[in-house]
């Protein structure tokens, strides 16, 4: 099986070429693909197939000929995953499956379609503007954190943390609590505090994610133009500019009007074969 590893602010991908769909991928090979001891290591699996030759893509068919077909580390789907499509566009630029179309580059997702422009090493997509709609809680060690219920096209719940909570103090080496019948999927929970300013944006914040089905992570696209939006709501704005810095480097997000850009690198770093019946899939 070929494969391609990816990342974007160390948000780590195992990219699969499938343009036919023909790959028996199961969440058992997804997870031991995943493993960071016995698979190649990753955050999630980015299928590369073509949206005609997937059932979830095929209705976007005439949007966009590349649906990307996304696994969590623990072998369940998402909507979404902002920086797999960053890596997800980098790979098909790179290996000539695409090249981009007018002013962007349209992929498939569980979400809907995304629009990517590439330029540099960086590369942005264009999701949906984000919703805020709601407000639950998070609960994380003694904490109970209050937090804001945004949908990027996957959920979202940001806690700005209070004064006297360190961000690099929180133990994020199990999943924070939270409110089933608010999120019966589950969902992403982002911990934020405000950073120094930044020239040429609107405010500026600091991360840390934990990922439905991934644990911590060291970057979260969604999750960033999750808190980009409530950044800019505190601060009396629909619209504007927001540096969010993550433990694997810095994302800039953009909400407009209508929509909302996530930019920031996208990085190939390994090619090669893995042998699926050495990874330790279990039945």
């Amino acid at each position: 099986m070929e494969f391609t590893k990816g990342h974007g602010t160390g948000n780590d991908f195992v990219l699969l070429p499938d343009p036919d769909g023909q790959l028996d991928l199961t969440p058992e090979l997804v997870a031991a693909l995943c493993d960071r001891r016995r698979g190649i290591g990753a955050d999630g699996v980015l299928r590369v197939v073509r949206a005609a030759k997937h059932p979830e893509g095929a209705g976007q068919a005439g949007d966009a000929e590349w649906f990307m077909d996304y696994w969590n580390a623990d072998g369940s789907f998402a909507e979404m995953c902002g920086n797999g499509a960053r890596v997800f566009v980098r790979y098909l630029l790179d290996t000539g499956l695409a090249t981009p179309a007018g002013a962007a580059l349209p992929v498939a997702t569980r979400a809907g379609v995304v629009r990517a422009l590439v330029e540099g090493g960086t590369v942005s997509v264009e999701v949906r503007r984000p919703r805020l709609y709601d407000g639950s809680t998070a609960t994380l060690g003694g904490l109970t954190l209050p937090g804001t219920v945004v949908d990027v096209g996957n959920p979202h719940l940001v806690c700005v943390l209070p004064a006297g909570v360190e961000l690099s103090a929180l133990d994020l080496t199990t999943a924070p609590g939270f409110d089933p019948t608010v999120f019966p999927t589950g969902v992403n929970v982002e911990f934020i505090v405000a950073g120094e300013p930044v020239d040429d944006t609107d405010g500026h914040s600091l991360m840390r994610v934990y990922e439905r089905g991934s644990a911590e992570t060291l970057s979260c696209g969604t999750g960033a133009c999750a808190v980009g939006a409530v950044a800019l709501r505190d601060a009396g704005r629909d619209t504007g500019v927001i540096a969010v810095d993550v433990p694997g480097g810095r994302l800039t997000v953009t909400v407009t009007e209508t929509s909302c850009w996530l930019s920031g690198p996208a990085v190939l770093v390994a090619t090669g074969e893995v042998n699926p019946a050495t990874l330790p899939v279990r039945v």
